[in-house]
């Protein structure tokens, strides 16, 4: 009996134990985080970056051809750039030259006629 009685006690206070454990979070951030943040973000959108230009031509061929990018290179977004009278299609926002270079490597294995563009080289 004494044993059951303490089996009992044990196990009200556990369950009694689990209702307990609410409560509430409260973070406190530091108001200049925000600010930082948005310089990182506006630096990032100014950087230079290298890009692969894939090829260019009319509209109708550079989606035809931001699509074969798309489904050859799905870890990168294709964009198509209008640069009078043509439309470009590009991939890849790369920061450094060599990472740059590998993946241009990789890119005219599907399509020989991309051209790796260097900062600078083009308008976004």
């Amino acid at each position: 009996m004494r044993n059951r009685l303490a089996i009992l006690t044990l196990f009200l206070s556990a369950a009694a134990g689990l209702h307990a454990q609410s409560g509430r979070i409260s973070i406190e951030q530091d108001p200049e985080i925000g600010k930082l943040l948005q310089i990182y973000t506006q630096s990032n959108s100014e950087a230079d970056f290298y890009t692969i230009q894939v090829g260019f031509g009319n509209y109708s061929f550079a989606e035809e051809l931001k699509g074969d990018v798309e489904q050859e290179f799905p870890k990168w977004t294709a964009k198509i750039v209008f640069d009078s009278p043509t439309y470009r299609v590009q991939v890849g926002r790369f920061r450094e030259r060599l990472e740059a270079e590998r993946e241009f490597a990789e890119v005219r294995k599907k399509f020989p006629g991309a051209l790796l563009l260097r900062p600078g080289d083009r308008e976004n």
